[in-house]
């Protein structure tokens, strides 16, 4: 089966400044002094997905999982090497970030879902469906800057859920709400896996979600491919790594 997602040798440098100011900077310039360094989020990553697989990225802290998502939906592009995706992509991250403050979380809806690429037509269809899963039907015509962050996240996570792409990126959004609405939002996403039309991709931190949510793991350490297994094997793993909590 062809992959839907490929990577084939990808490297992911991003430039980081040393300079403070702009006043330290331009005297470096001139006497031809470097004013910034590299960093190296990923480093010669290959891998597949195909069709309708569910693929867990786990990894400490800098290990390049979010550089990976990035990728995957063009927010950003690779350095080196080549990256594949042959589908339309739903990020389930960074939720809620094309919100505006001042307005209603109804009107919010018709905002963040045209964002994500539906059409009007298509948000009418189901924002009755959005608004019920969010469980804010009390709060829906409330200005969003008055809403809780548990309460800004459900609403958030419920738009992109109902976008209609085959492949879904999702990173700790498991983390929204309280334990009863994150088990309503895995319970959504199970479904959604045993229909096998969409391939997810699932960043989390939490190993007893990514053993029983996801087909593989692969494991990140220092943007480099470590373990590419069975969630409980690529686990094993990962608990030997030492932190990086400082990289």
């Amino acid at each position: 089966m062809n992959p839907v997602i490929d990577f084939k040798h990808v490297s992911k440098e991003y430039i980081m400044g040393d300079d403070r100011t702009f006043k330290e900077l331009v005297p470096n310039i001139l006497k031809g002094k470097s004013w910034a360094s590299k960093y190296q989020a990923i480093d010669d990553v290959s891998f597949r997905i195909t069709q309708g697989e569910t693929v867990g990225f786990i990894g400490k802290n800098g290990a390049g999982k979010s550089t990976i998502l990035k990728l995957i939906a063009g927010v950003t592009y690779p350095t080196k090497g080549e990256v594949i995706v042959s589908q339309p992509v739903a990020p389930l991250i960074e939720l809620g970030a094309g919100f505006h403050h001042e307005l209603s979380g109804f009107e919010n809806i018709y905002l963040n879902a045209a964002i994500l690429g539906m059409h009007k037509k298509e948000i009418e269809n189901c924002i009755d469906s959005i608004i019920s899963f969010s469980e804010l039907e009390k709060f829906i015509h409330a200005p969003v800057k008055r809403y809780s962050s548990g309460m800004y996240m459900r609403l958030a996570f419920s738009i992109a859920i109902h976008v209609n792409s085959p492949i879904l990126l999702i990173d700790e959004v498991l983390a929204v709400g309280d334990e009863a609405f994150q088990k309503k939002c895995l319970s959504y996403l199970e479904q959604m896996k045993k229909k096998q039309d969409k391939t997810i991709i699932f960043v989390s931190h939490n190993e007893e979600a990514v053993t029983e949510f996801c087909d593989r793991a692969i494991l990140l350490d220092r943007g480099k491919v470590l373990a590419d297994d069975t969630p409980r094997n690529t686990f094993i793993i990962y608990h030997k790594l030492p932190d990086h909590s400082n990289a």
